[in-house]
Order: C-alpha cells, then structure tokens, then sequence
C-alpha cells in the first residue's frame, strides 16, 4: 500500500491495536469532553508553566528544580486549560509519566546529565509516530493505532533527555491550516476561543501559547510550522529541508515537507532545534552539519545589513494584516539594517507548489480511495483526482520551473540578506469556517489558496520563521515572516531574535492561562 500511513511495515490500515494504559485520552470525538485530572490538586505556579525552556533546562541541570516539580506543574496546567482549547489530544498516564520525571531526577542525583532536554516535557504531533503511544493522524481510520517505533524526530527527543508528555491535536491527515478532525474536534486560538489557531501544528502551539509545555515539534508543508505561531503569538521555523531528517518517509528527495521546532521565544526555538538537526544517513539531503551550532549565543550586529520588505506579492491581503507587517520596516531600520521595498518573482510558485502536492498526496492515499474513499476527507479526494491528470511530461516542465524560481531567488537574496513578508494573508478566522474562501474581495480557487504567502516559501525552500510582531484591533495576533539565504537557517533565527528583542510582543499571554 502506497501510503505515508505505513511509513512503516508494522503501520498497517485498519490494525486493532488497543490503546494501552500508558495514555489518557482526554477528549472524545462529538462533543469534546475533557476528563478532569487531578481536580483538587492546586494550580501550578505560572513562573514555572512559562520560564522559557532554555532557562528551565538550566534549573534541572543545576538541581534547583526537580523534574518531578516540573512535570506535576504542567500536568495540573493541562488540566486547568486544555479542556478550553484542545490541543493536547492524547495525554500519557500521570503514573507513567510521573515515574519517568523521577528517574530523571534520580539519574541526575548519580551525575547522569540524559542530554540537553533532561526531564523537560514535550508535546509531539499527531502526525509523529510515538513508540506506544496513540497516533491518530487525526484520522478515523487510526483512532486506536499505537505505534510500536518512534519517528526520528522522536528518537532525538528522547535521546535529548525529553519526556514525551502526549500528542498534540492536528487537521485530518494533516491537510490544510485550520486544526479540526473527525476524531478530536477542533483545536481553538487561546487568544479568542471563537477563532482557529491555525494548522498543522495547532495543538502543539496551543499548547505552548497556554504554558501546557515548554517546548512542542511539528512539521511544515504549506506553512504548518508559520500559520500556527502567527495566529497563536508564538514563534515557529520552517527549517531548510534536509536540516532536520524527516525519517522515516517514502520520499527521501522530497523538499516540500519539513519537520522542526515551534517554541515561545527565538531563543527556544533555537534550542529546540539544536537537539532535532543534525546529519542522518538516512536521509538523502541530509545536511552534514550538527545541530549543536544552535545553542550559540543569538546576539548579533545587522549594522549594514540589506533586508527586502514585501510589496504585496500579487496576492490579497486583509489590510489590517498588510500594514502591521509593513510597519514592522521602522523596526529593521532601528536594528541597523538597509530596508528597501522589494520582492522576488514568484511566478509559477503556485502552479509548482499545487503539481507536487497534488503527486505527493496521490501517492499516500491513492490506494485507498477505493477501498476507504468514503473516510477519506474531499481534500484527499480532490488532490488525488487532480493528481491522475498529471503527466510525465508535464511534471518535467513543473520542475524545471521550479528550477528556474529558484534560481530567480538565489539573486535576489543574493543582494538581500532577508526577506520580509506576511505569514498569512488573514487574521486568525471563525473556527467553525473551514478555510477562507474570500480574502479582501478576491476569491480562493481551492482549500490552501489562502496560504500562497507561506507556501511560496515552501516552493523555494529557503528557511523562515514566524516572530510575533503585533496585535489586531480586535486583539488577534499577527506574526512577521523572515526568510533567508539557502540554508541560512542561523541567520534567520539571529535576525528573529533581534527583532524578538526589539519588539516584545510575544511575551503577551492569552488571558484564559
């Protein structure tokens, strides 16, 4: 079966597998209900729930805070908030996890020091396989799947000394910015309960955004590593492919779709991202480069340095979203840096960006739209009906465009070290509304139209991150996008944490923590 489902052998369509006693699930599919833990235990101290997850990794190391202290607090967090927004899905037993927290300790206690994360929880997507642990990949058809290995993602986590604290909610299969699936319902922007916080990653940002844990992974095709953190006033980096190893995959040469960190603050993400990179042997663009060139010192002078500020990039935008981020050029300016009003040609980006998530998504699911098309959702259906269309030829032609749009970038950055631009087109949406259909009076042709500002991005596959930059009038968050240099991954978080620095507006909590 040709499906990304069975990214490995023991993956198999339709498996019985029980849900162990190693998690809790809290919420049902229709009407979400939250079982309540611990409901008498007292609530956990903020100072804790929100240090930022470098400083907290230094207490654990320096004993000053025991790893059990740390996993009690965020486990009586969950149990405060998450039935307010839903983004931890599948929660792993108090007892179990509790247990792993005090090994943690007792390890430390002896001089063991488990890695960079030790003792310190983390939120995985649901979309990540987690060694007996649900992953429903917001599906119903895996509901009950519990893995019995986990993704390399994952692998590095624990490796770091983390503890895999449950799994985060997801749109269906990962499909489309707006986290909302058949099995779990949708996922809420802390910030408004009314509107989405985005997608794919929406849970782990919710989680993050609502002090539920210190540091979450995700992935990014479209922008699910963008679209989350600007809705959420968190920050999130769409690394260079090849950076962090998406292992295991059916598509090793695949560029589209990355894997990587969304954190409170640059300087986690950095962190984070420090303990995900690295080289593997198993990917075949792999970059050679360890990760550890992350937790250098994020200070930096961009005296001189040439930043392009977005136009509007032949795209609509809400207004009030396209004068936030243009405001954000006074900021730049007042960190040193050139700031000249200029953009790359993106034509053909979308045509590129559609083909080969067309092709991509035919090959996961073409198999089984006849035998389960009726559980697979219309995006599935449309993506493999449009994928059946493509030729041979007609791809040849796509990816020499994308060649091409590619090297059209190469110029341009070569004269400007950064790009700036909107995340997202719109302001965070009504959570009932699957996805925009309309933005300032221009019709979306499909499902993912909406998201050409983050997905142009994709195509090319330069690094950027989302940075919080502002608030809406109504008091919804809008994220400022920082695009750099083929592989420049540094550069950019350094260029983020200044303006992280300059600005401070992701320090501002939603209120319902």
């Amino acid at each position: 079966m040709k499906s990304t489902m069975s990214r490995r052998e023991a993956l198999k369509l339709g498996a019985n597998a029980a849900v162990t006693a190693t998690m809790t699930p809290l919420f049902s599919a229709n009407p979400i209900e939250a079982k309540s833990r611990s409901a008498s235990a007292p609530d956990p101290p903020a100072d804790i729930c929100f240090l930022r997850a470098v400083d907290m990794a230094n207490l654990i190391r320096e004993k000053k805070l025991s790893a059990r202290e740390v996993m009690q607090t965020h486990l009586q967090q969950i149990s405060r908030v998450n039935s307010k927004v839903n983004a931890i899905v599948t929660l792993v037993g108090e007892e179990q996890l509790m247990a792993e927290a005090a090994a943690a300790d007792e390890s430390l206690a002896k001089g063991k020091l488990l890695g960079p994360l030790h003792g310190m929880p983390v939120g995985v997507k649901d979309l990540h396989e987690t060694a007996g642990i649900r992953t429903t990949y917001g599906s119903p058809l895996h509901r009950d799947f519990v893995p019995d290995f986990d993704c390399r993602v994952v692998q590095r986590e624990k490796a770091a000394g983390a503890i895999v604290i449950g799994k985060t909610n997801v749109p269906e299969f990962g499909l489309g910015s707006q986290t909302f699936n058949p099995v779990f319902g949708a996922t809420r922007n802390p910030y408004n309960l009314t509107k989405t916080c985005g997608g794919s990653t929406g849970g782990g940002v919710v989680a993050l955004a609502c002090g539920m844990v210190p540091l979450a992974d995700g992935s990014d095709m479209g922008g699910s590593l963008r679209n989350p953190p600007n809705f959420c006033n968190v920050v999130g980096i769409r690394t260079s492919p090849g950076r962090v190893p998406n292992v295991p995959t059916h598509l090793g040469w695949f560029t589209l779709s990355v894997p990587g960190p969304v954190a409170r603050n640059v300087t986690d993400c950095a962190f984070f991202l420090s303990v995900l990179a690295g080289y593997d042997h198993h990917s075949p663009i792999s970059i050679e480069q360890s990760g550890e060139q992350f937790r250098r010192p994020l200070e930096r002078s961009f005296k001189g340095v040439r930043v392009a500020m977005f136009k509007d990039l032949g795209l609509p935008c809400d207004p009030e979203v396209k004068s936030a981020v243009a405001a954000q050029g006074k900021v730049f300016e007042s960190l040193g840096c050139i700031v000249e009003e200029a953009e790359p040609d993106f034509s053909d980006a979308n045509e590129c960006f559609v083909a080969w998530r067309h092709w991509s998504t035919e090959l996961a699911f073409g198999d089984l739209i006849a035998t389960h098309g009726d559980q697979l959702n219309e995006y599935i259906h449309w993506h493999v009906q449009e994928a059946r269309k493509l030729t041979g030829p007609y791809l040849a032609q796509v990816e020499a465009k994308r060649t091409a749009l590619f090297q059209r970038m190469a110029a341009f950055m070569s004269k400007y070290e950064f790009f700036v631009l909107p995340v997202n087109q719109v302001l965070p949406f009504d959570v009932n509304v699957h996805y925009p259909t309309e933005i300032a009076g221009t019709k979306m042709e499909n499902y993912i139209a909406w998201m050409k500002s983050a997905y142009y991005i994709s195509t090319v596959g330069n690094p950027a991150m989302s940075v919080p930059c502002a608030f809406s009038q109504s008091g919804l968050p809008i994220g400022i996008q920082i695009v750099g240099r083929h592989h420049d991954d540094w550069g950019v978080l350094q260029l983020g944490y200044a303006f992280e620095q300059a600005t401070n507006v992701g320090r501002r909590r939603p209120g319902i923590v």
